[in-house]
């Protein structure tokens, strides 16, 4: 993903400035506002996209959205991207500031997707489940999407385990093809 690399420098610079403040735990708080505000409203992610919206114009919403709940320091983090006119880095800055602080924090991610929402007996289960494979304190997050029909994808770290009824369906039709073309060579 473009832009990436230059998010995760940031990030880092952020979170080190943060550690070094003992205010770790405040800004990781404010990445998450900052990323779920921006993940749940279109408008504000077209208008940090938008090249012909002035920055300062863009630091003015920025500021009357989250100068009176964050942190000086990430005030100043968002006032840097706007300088260097990186403010387009803004959700991939705050997504590298989290999985830095978690990992700093020894606790790892497993996503969930799933068909409807999980019931906590179901969450327990697979959180269960999970810490048999992960050393680190683990946090579920369920992500739902309809499109995968039923069952689940669970993914933690760089490991996948996908057991949706989509993708099942899928390698039913894959082997139906496979054996369908092999039925008219002979």
């Amino acid at each position: 993903m473009k832009g990436t690399r230059a998010a995760l420098r940031y990030a880092k610079a952020t979170l080190d400035l943060a550690k070094e403040k003992g205010l770790a735990d405040k800004v990781n708080n404010d990445l998450l506002l900052i990323n779920k505000t921006i993940s749940e409203n279109s408008e504000l992610l077209e208008m940090l996209n938008n090249p012909i919206i002035k920055s300062n114009t863009k630091k003015s919403a920025l500021d009357q959205i989250f100068a009176k709940h964050t942190e000086e320091i990430t005030m100043d983090l968002i006032n840097l991207l706007i300088e260097n006119k990186r403010l387009v880095l803004l959700p991939l800055v705050a997504r590298e500031y989290l999985i830095l602080y978690n990992d700093l924090k020894g606790v790892e991610v497993a996503s969930v997707t799933s068909a409807i929402p999980l019931t906590k007996d179901i969450e327990a289960k697979i959180l269960k489940k999970v810490k048999q494979i992960s050393d680190k304190k683990i946090t579920l997050k369920n992500i739902i999407d309809p499109s995968i029909i039923g069952g689940f994808i669970l993914r933690v770290g760089d490991k996948q385990f996908d057991s949706s009824v989509s993708n099942q369906l899928d390698s039913l039709l894959s082997n139906f093809k496979d054996n369908h073309y092999i039925s008219k060579i002979n």
